[in-house]
């Protein structure tokens, strides 16, 4: 009686334990921030497609910290600023949804979507609390001036890369539920090669380090609104053995004479406070994909982003 009895109080114990253990899982709020997150994605710009994230688990893993996250729908291929009026758009539509109770968003940007979160900063302050870039071409890519120079506009060559590469964005825009407006890849392209990435520059250069390759300010304030920024990159094109975008990048890692992601050059990636700049990481291992093959011997992109929403919070953001 006295083992059945123990062995009962014993088993209580254990259950009592583990839901312990369950409710402080459950109350996780270490990327609670103050302000709603939105990840805003770069080229490609889909939100779920067949069951496939963009941000690949990266908004559950925040969510089960307790961040309130949204994915906006964004065009697959045109310029900042107008990718930056749709997102504008959708930030409007979820503070008025939430009555009062939303009033600026931490804006998170991998590779455009970065350059796209800055133009909402500059032109609608009033909705940012913070901004932070992912691997984003600030000072431009060599591919994009590469791209123009072996398909220039208005050439044979040219005008077949623009059906066909149109075609695509429109294709991803539709299988992602997101036809408000056609794609326009040189409208993307023009963004980023080295001249129109001086001239988005000399448009809007808060943030934007003066020097080649230093750092832009953790703080700046925009119209009244004091807005906290940072950046993060990586410098290793090829990370796995198995991810199918390593080839590729290790292809167009060669377009560039400094260390890259295969896309964007470290010093190119710099905006704000730089968190780290030399991640083994490629251009895709910034949003977990593809479908979460990143480097085994770097911290986990879900990691940092859980990370950078604690940093946030703590400020808070």
């Amino acid at each position: 009686m006295k083992k059945l009895l123990a062995s009962t109080l014993a088993a209580l114990g254990l259950c009592a334990a583990l839901q312990s253990q369950a409710g402080l899982f459950s109350n996780n709020t270490q990327s609670q921030t103050k302000n709603p997150i939105v990840l805003v994605p770069g080229i490609f710009a889909f939100d779920t497609i067949a069951g496939i994230d963009y941000w690949y688990k990266i908004p559950s893993a925040l969510e089960s910290q307790g961040a309130k996250v949204y994915v906006p729908k964004i065009n697959a291929f045109d310029s900042s600023a107008k990718r930056g009026e749709a997102l504008i758009e959708q930030l409007e539509e979820i503070r008025a949804a939430s009555g009062g109770g939303i009033k600026k968003f931490n804006l998170i940007g991998h590779s455009q979507g970065g350059v796209t979160a800055r133009y909402v900063m500059n032109v609608r302050p009033d909705l940012v609390a913070s901004v932070t870039t992912l691997h984003s071409p600030h000072k431009g890519s060599p591919l994009a001036d590469l791209v123009t120079g072996v398909v220039p506009p208005s050439t044979l060559q040219g005008v077949a890369f623009d059906v066909f590469a149109n075609t695509v964005g429109d294709l991803v825009n539709l299988l992602s539920n997101n036809r408000k407006s056609d794609s326009d890849v040189r409208a993307m392209l023009a963004e980023f090669n080295k001249n129109g990435a001086a001239a988005n520059n000399q448009a809007f250069p808060t943030g934007v380090p003066t020097t080649a390759c230093g750092e832009g300010p953790e703080t700046v304030n925009i119209a009244g609104n004091s807005i906290r920024l940072y950046s993060w990159s990586g410098t290793a094109p090829l990370t796995t053995a198995v991810d199918i975008s390593d080839p590729l990048f290790a292809i167009t890692a060669l377009a560039f004479n400094e260390p890259n992601d295969g896309v964007t050059g470290r010093c190119s990636s710099h905006f704000g406070k730089v968190l780290k700049d030399n991640y083994t990481m490629n251009h895709l291992d910034a949003n977990n994909q593809v479908l979460g093959l990143v480097s085994l011997f770097e911290t986990n992109p879900k990691t940092l982003m859980q990370n950078q929403a604690n940093r946030l919070k703590n400020l808070g953001l």
